[in-house]
């Protein structure tokens, strides 16, 4: 399935994410089209043919699939949640905003697993989903995304930022999220994490859509999400350098916070399991332009065992029993 098993095997010396950095360029600078999935650390990342027949990688973006139109013959019947306890969720929180208070970190996305009991599999969930962006693969995992992480288009990359999340059936929901302070501050550090990210490879860097809402249909309830749109100018060579533009942007600023190293160092005391590709990212290059998104609404299997991870961002003004119920109601597929 993997499109570098070869090239790995000769040349087991290099690093990983070296390897698939250079051959990214490579393809880029040919204009070949390839898949990739890279994981939250970016110890794992891996690069796809678009379609290799095998079946066990399938994908779609809002513009490109790697499969024919096909629907689950299941219907989502249950859907029970085993979440950690408050009070393990608490030790990490307390931890984190320990790290705040001390100057570490102003702005870190936590997150934590969810036991999920379902009667469906990770693949009757891939096509039950309705979501701009959805990811499968066998035996690993399923992702139905609605944040984009970067795209390129005719020169030009934009990268869609998304933060504050409510639900829709509040009373003045749309209202309530847009006013909220601890929102609204963590909307802005976020955006201006994202444009000084972007301004490392691209020029002409700016906020063309601040706080802009999009509403989202689940199984559970209706949620309004926030974004920002944000864009800038590439270099004329820029298909010649795509892995290291990719690779330069990683983590994404969204589901890691700032500033990057320090606030992922953090990151893994306070949650104490592993991400792997959960917040990672997904994409594609067609040989000209790119879409691509971060790996959030994801589901893992694990033995036996289903898996839904979230979370969200946590600023000095974070309440632990609200930013504990958010976690939860990211728990959801979108359905209908």
């Amino acid at each position: 399935i993997l499109y570098f098993q070869i090239i790995i095997t000769l040349l087991k010396s290099m690093e990983r994410k070296e390897l698939i950095r250079n051959e990214m360029n490579r393809l880029g600078a040919c204009r070949r089209p390839f898949a990739f999935l890279i994981d939250f650390l970016v110890e794992d990342p891996l690069l796809f043919e678009p379609d290799d027949g095998s079946g066990n990688f399938i994908w779609q973006t809002p513009g490109n699939c790697n499969f024919e139109n096909s629907a689950s013959k299941k219907f989502l019947t249950q859907w029970k949640l085993n979440p950690v306890p408050f009070k393990k969720y608490l030790k990490g929180f307390d931890l984190i905003q320990h790290h705040i208070h001390n100057g570490d970190t102003y702005l870190l996305n936590y997150t934590q697993p969810t036991q999920i009991i379902t009667n469906l599999d990770l693949k009757d969930i891939f096509y039950l989903s309705n979501s701009p962006y959805k990811i499968w693969l066998k035996d690993k995992f399923v992702c139905f995304s609605p944040e984009p992480f970067i795209e390129i288009k005719d020169g030009k990359i934009y990268s869609y930022p998304m933060k504050g999340t409510i639900d829709a059936a509040v009373d003045n929901a749309r209202e309530l999220v847009l006013s909220d302070k601890k929102e609204l501050a963590e909307h802005h550090t976020i955006v201006d994490l994202i444009r000084n990210d972007l301004s490392l490879i691209a020029k002409n860097v700016r906020v063309e859509d601040f706080r802009y809402l999009q509403h989202i249909h689940t199984n559970k309830t209706d949620l309004w999400q926030v974004s920002s749109k944000i864009s800038g100018t590439l270099n004329d060579d820029y298909n010649q350098n795509i892995g290291d533009l990719i690779f330069r942007l990683l983590p994404a600023g969204s589901v890691s916070g700032a500033p990057k190293p320090k606030t992922v160092e953090i990151i893994l005391k306070a949650e104490n399991y592993p991400r792997g590709y959960y917040t990672g990212i997904f994409g594609y290059f067609d040989g000209t332009n790119l879409d691509s998104c971060v790996l959030i609404r994801f589901i893992e299997k694990q033995g036996e065992d289903l898996y839904f991870k979230s979370g969200g961002g946590i600023t000095f003004m974070s309440e632990a029993k609200q930013e504990y119920e958010e976690m939860l109601n990211k728990v959801y597929v979108p359905v209908g």
